[in-house]
């Protein structure tokens, strides 16, 4: 049986995903407490496998001064065991090193997730973030 319980912490999720980024709130556990072990996740800057793996977020936020991350029309679906997230995101970044140059990188998208109820609480299994526009200069992006 679902709640409306699970649409929130569904939604707080989400929300604790996007603060961390902006916060650069990485503590250790980080990962295990948003993502299964089997997680996968695409994103414009890379594909990341497991739950340790989805840590090279981390490696891609620090290539900014300063983030800031908006979700918004967040749509959950959730039965028993599993569930569906979607929303519309922004994100305003700043630049480290562009002297000269406007460092404000601005990005608009959206993101899908599929999520499993664990004995710790709904975590991502798959996640998938897509970036429709860009304005400003995007980051450099380095082979790994």
């Amino acid at each position: 049986m679902t709640t409306h319980l699970d649409h929130i912490e569904i939604g707080l999720l989400v929300s604790r995903f996007f603060r961390a980024m902006d916060e650069r709130a990485f503590p250790a556990g980080w990962a295990r407490d948003h993502f299964t072990d089997d997680a996968r996740m695409v994103a414009p800057v890379g594909v990341f496998e497991g739950a340790e793996a989805v840590r090279g977020t981390e490696e891609a936020i620090r290539r900014f001064a300063r983030t800031q991350h908006m979700a918004s029309d967040l749509l959950t679906d959730v039965d028993a065991a599993s569930g569906t997230a979607r929303a519309s995101w922004n994100a305003l970044m700043v630049h480290i090193h562009h002297e000269g140059e406007d460092p404000l990188f601005t990005v608009g998208g959206r993101y899908e997730a599929e999520l499993r109820r664990t004995d710790e609480g709904w975590r991502f299994s798959r996640m998938a973030v897509e970036a429709l526009w860009t304005t400003g200069r995007p980051p450099v992006l380095t082979p790994a």
